[in-house]
């Protein structure tokens, strides 16, 4: 991913700069439609598109074609609704809340109905529209999270009339253990769901999340649904991560000093200096989505030297050990690369014990932001540019 930013410096005083490559998010999109030219590829993008902006990300995925997005709650559909064009298809996975009838038939969402009730909540509404609604019905198999569950599977296949006045779009479930390929898991969840979809003879089949595309055809059926693959994060635990990264975070130096051997940093001394140590305190913390869990775990980049943390995460701040740079390479506003070509989402993710999502969700909204547009040199948001 080729930023052309300037990790030198920090313009106007920025603590931290998250830049998002939208063309390596588009050229994602279209890779793993390619692996399935026979389905519609949709993109989950909820959770504010795993933190990196729905609305552009939404924008440029309908750009590059694709025409069904999925978030978790109605309030991000009805938000990303006022965005995106008539031909996009909304789905909301959590549902119905009660309630959220009227304004989800209103503005055209499509509900994932996840239980009798649910199925109930929406056919009654249908009834009292005169209508017919739209919807996507979701079976547990095998997660125990969300769907219907085997017995009320079979309620309603001995009672079809419960779904009277819903078009149901599709049929689909979701993959717990996609992500390791050799699991037990993936073949019994595709064989319930065969089993289970025998039920809607004349539905389609919505089965494969990120990791599911890459466990071959027998998963695709007629809708993908990927979401960590699009953002740069890996699908799949086995072997080299096959898409593009899309996000580069550059933290900003505030301070730099020399203690002594034998002194305590950070919060509860928990690192000792066992000699003359050159520390650098960076400009962001758990606060901005970089985990307690990394303290005197996880470590900072520059220029391919890693740059150990030193002590405890603060809210706001960090310190790194950087003995291992000639002295005076880092001052007051200079770079460190957190996640870029020297340290990806998952290295981060392991040295806090953690996955990639949880840090990628986490990253907030204190970074200035710069939205790289496909074939385009670097934009920013409101505030200003990089220096080139």
């Amino acid at each position: 991913m080729d930023m052309q930013i300037s990790r030198q410096q920090a313009v106007g005083g920025a603590s931290g700069h998250l830049t998002i490559d939208l063309g390596a998010l588009r050229d994602n999109y279209l890779t793993l439609a390619a692996m399935a030219p026979a389905s519609r590829t949709a993109a989950v993008v909820k959770a504010d598109a795993y933190g990196l902006g729905a609305d552009i990300v939404s924008q440029t995925l309908f750009e590059a074609g694709c025409r069904d997005f999925f978030v978790a709650h109605i309030n991000e559909a009805l938000a990303l609704r006022l965005r995106l064009s008539a031909e996009a298809r909304i789905f909301v996975l959590n549902g119905l809340q009660p309630g959220n009838e009227t304004c989800c038939a209103a503005m055209a969402i499509t509900p994932i109905l996840n239980s009798l009730e649910q199925i109930a909540q929406w056919s009654d509404h249908a009834r009292k529209l005169g209508k017919t609604l739209s919807a996507a019905v979701q079976i547990d198999t095998g997660m125990c999270r969300l769907g219907l569950s085997p017995e009320e599977l079979e309620i309603l296949s001995a009672k079809p009339q419960l779904l009277d006045g819903i078009d149901t779009a599709f049929v689909m479930s979701h993959l717990a253990c996609a992500d390791e390929p050799d699991h037990a898991s993936n073949a019994a969840q595709l064989a319930v769901m065969r089993k289970a979809a025998t039920a809607f003879p004349d539905t389609l089949v919505c089965f494969s999340n990120s990791g599911g595309i890459f466990l071959g055809n027998d998963y695709h059926n007629a809708l993908l649904r990927p979401g960590i693959a699009l953002y740069g994060g890996a699908p799949s635990a086995a072997g080299p991560n096959p898409m593009k990264p899309v996000v580069r975070l550059d933290l900003a130096v505030i301070q730099t000093r020399t203690v002594p051997a034998g002194s305590l940093v950070g919060y509860g001394g928990s690192f000792t200096a066992s000699g003359p140590t050159r520390l650098a305190t960076i400009a962001a913390g758990y606060a901005d989505g970089l985990p307690r869990s990394l303290s005197n775990r996880g470590a900072a980049w520059y220029n391919g030297v890693r740059l150990p943390i030193a002590g405890r995460v603060s809210m706001d701040s960090i310190i790194l050990d950087i003995s291992a740079l000639p002295e005076g390479t880092l001052t007051q506003g200079s770079l460190v690369q957190m996640i870029g070509p020297d340290q990806t989402l998952e290295d981060i993710a392991e040295d806090a014990g953690t996955i990639a999502y949880e840090i990628l969700t986490g990253l907030g909204r204190r970074y200035r932001r710069s939205y790289i547009q496909p074939g385009m040199s670097p934009t920013t948001d409101s505030i200003s540019a990089f220096d080139k």
